[in-house]
């Protein structure tokens, strides 16, 4: 038996095999919860008084405070029996309650392979109440990057087995997305994973784990209280028998989305056709600190690089500068109500980072530059199938930070059971009056009030994606040739080495411009070489480098998924890209 805590801070108990490698346990894992695309979580053991500093504030209390298990005890990895496809058979389409996501009761004979009743399930599938402030003020720590860096070190290694890594029986463990790349979110049969991820993203904001503007801490409050309200409303279990869907008919209106969506960017327009942007904007460097530093030029995007002239006559001449995006960091410097639209671009060049600052001038000119930045960093041109998709994600993300301040949200306030620090990191909260928080965030909830539960899950997940810091984890390391330690932080696309006292980005290198890795095991060096003779070496302080090392790995090996692979993993080629010795 092994107690798990889930990012919903829920403990499940449950049968694990100690001798199975822990790549697989987690599968069989994700398998009983329902949690598809089990390669994106792994298991962390934390830091030795994770757990028992709840358990010493408990001893202050009256009554103590009986930990909330969720008892799995009858689950079947154990017993050997190949697992039935239940949840991963396509043609099978699980109908789900559209308002809560969880599935709908006849559609739960498919998860037959799996231990988890359908109140179990539906447990998994909504989220938890919101914690009081005073649970979250006892939680909240302010977290140096060196701090985020210690915690990090705890991720299990994925090619050995619980027991080879000393796990006892009953020993409590996290339960983690590990990877920040989610493949195929799908509401029809994530009901379980979207919640559980929704909830990792929620502790991860309240906590202040990523850094997030306080206009962006509202918009989270706001989701947060409009999801804990459609989960705590009794109308949700009224709405399960509306959604039967016919099967078959489910399966064909699937297979016509996969058809029509999923090569959209081989057409034959994006080969001759590669869009471009022209417009006046303003451009400021920090470093260069003259009087008059932000001045207006006339901006070409083309392919993955702007060039910028003096005004729009000269473009057929030469340009001014050319400043070519791809491996760049796209960060936003957005202020919605002070109407502010930046982008800041920090390039990669030989010796360090060029800093960059553009300034749009109003939402759609911003959304359509800022998409464009962003699929350049990634080496892809606005002809690419996600260009549309990614600009109307801006826009709406931008549409909920504009608070309609006109409207009449004093007298709902009045009549309102909301516990505004609740929702907010105790930080902030202590910033603010309690009427004047809930008066905000009420204010920014008007711009989501209309979603059902499911979308504003989805809708927090994709807030959360697009903050700067989104998907970095950090590691204290030190640098072949350096004098001090630096941070690095390992992302889905890129390692970035980090300044450890002003947490400022020094270079960025790319995963696409990696030809090889390795780890020289007696002085636990990792050494990777890049294109253009580019090659660095790190000793890793803060973790084992095997952790290191399998992050880089498993973000290659994840890169590599594809839709027509029918969820089936390559697990050889897994270890082979993360194990390392062997």
């Amino acid at each position: 038996m092994l107690r798990l805590r889930l990012p919903n801070m829920k403990t499940v108990r449950l049968r694990v095999s100690f001798s199975d490698m822990v790549f697989k346990a987690v599968s069989d894992v994700c398998k009983t919860l329902n949690i598809r695309r089990s390669e994106e979580l792994s298991l962390l053991k934390p830091s030795g008084d994770y757990f028992k500093k709840k358990k010493k504030k408990d001893k202050n209390n009256k009554e103590p405070i009986v930990e909330d298990i969720l008892n799995l005890e009858s689950s079947p990895t154990i017993s050997g029996s190949p697992v039935s496809p239940g949840l991963y058979s396509k043609m099978m389409t699980p109908t789900y309650n559209p308002i809560n996501g969880s599935p709908v009761s006849s559609t739960l004979t498919w998860f037959s392979d799996s231990s988890v009743t359908e109140q179990n399930c539906g447990i998994l599938a909504l989220s938890q109440p919101s914690q009081s402030p005073e649970v979250l003020a006892d939680m909240y720590q302010s977290l140096s990057l060196v701090d985020k860096a210690k915690l990090n070190a705890g991720w299990l290694d994925s090619s050995r087995s619980l027991m080879e890594q000393g796990i006892q029986e009953d020993e409590q463990l996290l339960l983690r997305f590990k990877y920040y790349t989610f493949f195929d979110l799908n509401p029809k049969y994530d009901a379980v994973r979207i919640n559980q991820l929704y909830e990792q993203a929620r502790w991860a904001i309240v906590l202040e784990e990523i850094d997030c503007t306080e206009e962006e801490m509202l918009i989270f409050a706001a989701l947060q209280y409009h999801i804990s309200k459609l989960s705590s409303s009794a109308d949700i279990q009224d709405l399960a028998n509306e959604s039967e869907v016919d099967e078959v008919e489910a399966a064909l209106s699937n297979l016509e989305v996969t058809l029509e969506g999923g090569k959209a960017d081989n057409t034959l327009e994006d080969i001759t056709d590669i869009p471009k942007l022209a417009d006046n904007l303003k451009l400021f460097r920090p470093k260069k600190l003259l009087l008059k530093t932000i001045k207006q030029y006339w901006f070409v995007f083309k392919d993955t690089s702007i060039a910028y002239f003096k005004n729009k006559e000269l473009e057929q001449g030469e340009p001014i500068e050319k400043l070519n995006l791809r491996g760049c960091e796209v960060v936003p410097d957005v202020n919605v109500a002070g109407r502010k639209f930046g982008i800041k671009l920090l390039i990669p060049v030989a010796d360090g980072m060029n800093e960059v600052y553009l300034r749009c001038d109003h939402e759609n000119q911003y959304a359509q530059w800022m998409a464009a930045c962003i699929l350049a960093s990634k080496g892809k041109t606005m002809a690419d199938s996600s260009y549309q998709p990614e600009v109307l994600n801006i826009l709406s993300f931008l549409r909920m930070k504009n608070r309609n301040s006109t409207s009449p949200v004093a007298s709902s306030l009045e009549n309102m059971d909301m516990n505004p620090e609740c929702f907010v990191s105790p930080r902030c909260a202590k910033k603010h009056k309690s009427k004047q928080l809930a008066a905000r965030i009420m204010e920014a909830h008007q711009n989501v009030a209309q979603m059902s539960l499911v979308e504003a899950k989805l809708r927090f997940i994709q807030a959360w994606q697009s903050l700067p810091e989104f998907g970095l984890t950090y590691y204290l390391v030190r640098f072949k040739g350096s004098k001090k330690d630096d941070i690095l932080g390992v992302s889905y696309n890129r390692l970035i080495r980090i300044d450890a006292t002003t947490g400022i980005p020094i270079t960025t290198w790319r995963f696409t411009n990696m030809k090889q890795w390795n780890v020289n095991w007696e002085i636990r060096q990792v050494a990777i070489e890049f294109d253009q003779n580019v090659s660095i070496a790190f000793t890793c302080l803060s973790a084992d480098c095997k952790v290191v090392h399998e992050y880089i790995g498993g973000y290659i090996f994840l890169s590599t998924r594809s839709k027509d692979q029918n969820e089936t993993l390559d697990e050889d080629l897994f270890h082979k890209l993360t194990g390392g010795q062997e």
